[in-house]
């Protein structure tokens, strides 16, 4: 990890709980089905401020950033960056959920609690016990409020250690595999990178077709939805001398 410098986190942990996937060129986001605990996180009115954040986002995002790195290397030193890749995806989608996450930095809430929480949702997700143990040491710090955007760093720089470029295609309907396989073939010719990881989205609002974000933070797009189209007709038409009969 030679380009990537960061201020160095020891895991270590009181905890611990029970993952493999292979390595392939293009990789797909598959979505997470048979998740399922049985603690209920009711909707709170109240989303409580982080902790330990007074430097800002800034100090924020470095943490992240921190706490990322620490989990690949723990990760490369275990042979498992796939496996935990998986693992985070998985974290990803739990905490995509805002009453989990508003439960977790919920300072009222016991730490013990939370951790039992973790346990049920590391058994139901099927995660690697170290990762399991990631997640409750940022319990323990309470640095869980970082959780979005560790995943976020994480996926940084696990595309950059495997050479991997990421492309998010959204769609008004679940594109079939061959579909996306080509079109991570076009953004591997675009950009020469090893792998390429496909990461799909469903929006409604592009009528028909699709759309692919790829390149650093999203600032490349491929736009072949049917709103662009119309976009692009209603740009060419000129409304303001047509006058409507009633």
């Amino acid at each position: 990890m030679a380009a990537l410098q960061h201020t160095p986190i020891s895991l270590q942990s009181t905890k611990s709980p029970p993952s493999a996937r292979t390595p392939i060129p293009i990789k797909t986001h598959k979505p997470i089905h048979s998740l399922s605990f049985s603690t209920t996180f009711p909707s709170l009115r109240l989303k409580f401020a982080a902790t330990n954040c007074s430097g800002g986002p800034r100090m924020a995002s470095a943490a992240a950033t921190s706490y990322a790195v620490a989990l690949a290397d723990v990760a490369l030193a275990n042979n498992t960056l796939e496996a935990t890749t998986g693992d985070v995806e998985k974290i990803e989608k739990f905490f995509s959920d805002p009453s989990v996450y508003d439960y977790f930095v919920n300072p009222t809430i016991d730490v013990e609690k939370k951790r039992k929480t973790l346990d049920e949702i590391a058994a139901s997700g099927g995660l690697q016990p170290f990762t399991t143990n990631f997640l409750n040491i940022l319990v323990d710090s309470r640095r869980i409020d970082l959780i979005n955007e560790i995943v976020t760093e994480f996926e940084v720089v696990h595309n950059k250690l495997t050479d991997t470029e990421l492309a998010v295609v959204s769609s008004v309907v679940k594109l079939e595999s061959q579909h996306l396989a080509q079109i991570a073939k076009q953004v591997q010719k675009l950009t020469g990178a090893k792998n390429v990881r496909i990461k799909t989205v469903i929006d409604p609002s592009l009528v028909a077709g699709f759309t692919v974000r790829y390149g650093s933070a999203g600032s490349k797009l491929i736009d072949m939805s049917v709103k662009k189209q119309l976009e692009e007709i209603a740009a060419q038409i000129d409304l303001g001398d047509i006058k409507l009969g009633v």
